[in-house]
C-alpha cells in the first residue's frame, strides 16, 4: 500500500522529534547520575562532624562552592569540587589568550586553535583539582574528629577521589554538549544551584509555620524573585545593535550594491564572572578566619600570627553579608570586574579592523580608528548600565537576609546562573524544533515536487 507525500512527511517529523526527545531523555539521564555521585561520600570523614563545620562556614567562599556543587561539599562527596577547577581553568586560558601572543595566533587559527586551547584547559583542570583537593584535605586534618586517621594515606585518598569526580564531570558535560541539548557544563552548575531550592522554601516556610516570617513577607519576596527573574532575562536579551553598511559586497558572480547590517553588542557581555570573582574575594578574609583563626581571642603575645589573625578577625566583621562596608565593595568589584572583563573577551580595535577589510562602514564614522573609538564608546556606555544592573541583582539577596533573615540563597550570582542556562537551553532547544521543521517542510516540498513530475510524465 503506497503512502501518501502528507503521510511520509508527517513520519519524518515525527522522527526529529523522536531525536528530539531522546536527546533531552539523555541530559536528564545524565543529570541524575551527576545528583547520585554527589551522595557518594569520599572515605575516611565522620558525616556528622563534616556537617557541623560546614554549618560553621556560613558566608565564606567554602559555602558558595557548597552552593554550586548542590551540598557535595557539605556532604564531602566525590563530586565535591564539581566543575569549578575546570571552569577556573577556563577563565585563566581564556585570559590568556588575549594577553599571551603565542595563545593569540592559536585563537586565530580556527577549529584546530580551539582544541588545543580547551585541551589547555582540561590539564589545568586536572592541575587545578589536585590542588584544591589537596589543601581541602589538610585543611579537614586541622579541624578536630572530622577525618577518622589523618595523615598522608587520607590526603592521598581523598586528592584521588576528588581529581577523578571533576575529571568524570568534564567527561560528563562534554557528552551532554554533544549528545544533548545545550552547554553541558552549564547545566551540570545549574543543577547544583537548583538542588538546594527545595530545603531553602521548606526552611522558609518553616519560619512562616513558627511565626517568625509572615504571610505577607512571603508575598513579598516571591514578587520580589519573579520581578527581579523577568528583569534578569529582559536585561540578557538586550542589545545595541549598531547600523553597519557594506558600499559593495561579491557573492560569486553577483555584485550587491548599498546593503545593511547590524553589529550587536550585548547589554551584559561580561556575563556572570564578575560576580564570581566579586563573591571569592570578599569572601576570602571570612575563610582564612573561619579556618586559621581563633575566632574572639586577642593577641597573646604580640606575634605577627596574632596581629594578623586580629586584623582578619576585624576585616572579617566589617565585611560580614549586610553590613554597609561589605555592600560598598562587592558593588565597586563587581562594577570594576565587569569593565575589565569586558575589555579583555571584546576587542574594539580588531572590530574595527575587520569591519574596514571586509568594506563596512558605520553611518557617518570614519573606518579605522575613528571607527574603533566610536564602538568603544559605545560599548563602554553598555557596560556601565550592565554593570548596575548585576550589582542590583546580587545585592537582592544581602536586603532580603538584612530585613527578614530568610535562609533565601537562591539569588545574586546563582539566580543569573540559573537564567542564562535556562535561557540558552530553551533557545536551543526551540533552534532544534525550527531546524526539524524546515527539514519537514523541505521534504514536503520535494514530495509534491515529484509527484507532479511523475503525473507529468504519466
Amino acid at each position: 500500500m503506497a503512502q501518501s507525500p502528507s503521510a511520509a512527511a508527517s513520519l519524518g517529523g515525527l522522527g526529529k522529534f523522536t531525536e528530539l526527545r531522546q536527546r533531552l531523555v539523555f541530559v536528564l539521564l545524565a543529570l541524575v547520575v551527576y545528583r547520585i555521585g554527589s551522595y557518594i561520600p569520599v572515605p575516611g570523614i565522620d558525616p556528622q562532624r563534616m556537617l557541623e563545620l560546614m554549618e560553621s562556614q556560613q558566608g565564606t567562599i567554602v559555602d558558595m562552592f557548597n552552593m554550586f556543587s548542590g551540598g557535595a561539599l557539605n556532604r564531602f562527596s566525590l563530586f565535591a569540587l564539581n566543575v569549578i577547577p575546570y571552569i577556573s581553568s577556563s577563565i585563566i586560558v581564556q585570559l590568556m589568550g588575549q594577553i599571551y601572543e603565542p595563545w593569540k595566533a592559536m585563537k586565530k587559527e580556527g577549529e584546530s586553535g580551539r582544541r588545543k586551547l580547551t585541551q589547555y584547559s582540561r590539564v589545568g583542570a586536572v592541575a587545578l583539582a589536585i590542588v584544591q583537593a589537596g589543601s581541602i584535605a589538610s585543611m579537614l586534618q586541622q579541624q578536630p574528629g572530622v577525618v577518622y586517621q589523618p595523615g598522608i594515606g587520607f590526603v592521598l585518598t581523598a586528592i584521588v577521589a576528588l581529581t577523578a569526580g571533576t575529571i568524570f564531570l568534564m567527561w560528563l558535560g562534554e557528552q551532554i554538549t554533544e549528545r544533548g541539548v545545550g552547554n553541558g557544563i552549564s547545566l551540570i552548575i545549574f543543577a547544583g544551584i537548583v538542588a538546594s531550592l527545595p530545603g531553602a522554601v521548606v526552611g522558609t516556610f518553616q519560619q512562616v509555620a513558627s511565626g517568625e516570617l509572615s504571610g505577607f513577607a512571603i508575598l513579598v519576596i516571591v514578587a520580589l524573585v519573579l520581578g527581579v527573574t523577568y528583569f534578569v532575562v529582559f536585561m540578557e536579551r538586550g542589545q545595541r545593535r549598531i547600523t553597519v553598511n557594506y558600499a559593495r559586497r561579491q557573492g560569486g558572480r553577483q555584485a550587491y550594491m548599498n546593503q545593511s547590517s547590524h553589529l550587536p553588542l550585548k547589554l551584559n557581555m561580561a556575563g556572570v564572572i564578575p560576580a564570581i570573582f566579586a563573591s571569592s574575594l570578599i569572601m576570602f578574609p571570612a575563610t582564612m578566619v573561619q579556618w586559621f583563626g581563633q575566632g574572639g581571642t586577642a593577641p597573646t603575645d604580640g606575634g605577627w600570627r596574632d596581629q594578623l589573625n586580629l586584623f582578619l578577625q576585624n576585616l572579617s566583621q566589617a565585611l560580614a553579608p549586610s553590613e554597609p562596608l561589605h555592600m560598598l565593595l562587592y558593588g565597586a568589584m563587581i562594577m570594576g570586574f565587569a569593565f575589565f572583563y569586558t575589555a579583555l573577551v571584546f576587542n574594539s580595535q580588531e572590530t574595527a579592523d575587520n569591519l574596514k577589510k571586509s568594506g563596512a562602514l558605520v553611518p557617518g564614522i570614519r573606518p579605522g580608528k575613528a571607527t574603533a573609538d566610536y564602538i568603544d564608546g559605545v560599548l563602554t556606555r553598555l557596560t556601565l548600565i550592565g554593570s548596575i544592573y548585576l550589582v542590583l541583582v546580587c545585592l537582592l539577596p544581602e536586603v532580603i537576609r538584612a530585613f527578614w533573615s530568610v535562609p533565601f540563597y537562591f539569588g545574586g550570582t546563582s539566580l543569573l546562573i540559573v537564567v542564562v542556562v535556562v535561557m540558552d537551553f530553551t533557545a536551543q532547544v526551540q533552534a532544534h524544533l525550527m531546524s526539524h521543521q524546515y527539514e519537514g517542510l523541505m521534504k514536503k516540498a520535494n514530495l509534491k515536487g515529484g509527484s507532479r513530475g511523475g503525473l507529468t510524465r504519466g
